[in-house]
């Protein structure tokens, strides 16, 4: 089970210190921005898989990640304990949840995946898909076996 290693701690280590005076800021991100910091992925996705905290702290709840996936990789069969709300940023991929058809993801498509759905994703791309998933639950990623 994945749930918020120390990384990716680490990565949100900066919004949560700037969260903790007691007075957030807005701001504004973009995936390609250098302010955003990526890190590894839990081991069981695909080699070259990186994640990025926009806000929150991943060990807690309402934490927004970014999740970028190499072109090409397949996202191993896995569930969160959270929901997750989808928006594709960037490439081209298709999700398939347990139970239901695949359905291809372009950019600005939005996606809802409930609490223990167990889903599976490919991104289809040459270059990079990139995601903004926001999480209400810890985040955290567990590998189903099919």
């Amino acid at each position: 089970m994945f749930l918020a290693t120390g990384a990716l701690a680490a990565l949100a280590m900066g919004t949560v210190q700037a969260q903790a005076g007691g007075t957030e800021k807005a701001f504004i991100r973009n995936h390609t921005d250098a302010e955003v910091t990526w890190g590894p992925c839990p081991a069981f996705l695909p080699k070259g898989c990186e994640l990025a905290v926009l806000h929150g702290d991943p060990a807690k709840k309402d934490a927004d990640v970014l999740l970028k996936v190499p072109g090409g990789s397949v996202l191993a069969h896995h569930k969160h304990t959270s929901p997750e709300r989808i928006v594709l940023l960037s490439g081209e991929m298709t999700v398939r949840y347990d139970g239901q058809q695949p359905v291809r993801l372009r950019p600005g498509t939005y996606a809802y995946g409930p609490a223990g759905l167990a889903h599976t994703a490919t991104c289809f791309s040459k270059h990079s898909c990139v995601l903004f998933i926001a999480f209400i639950e810890p985040v955290d990623a567990i590998p189903v076996a099919h």
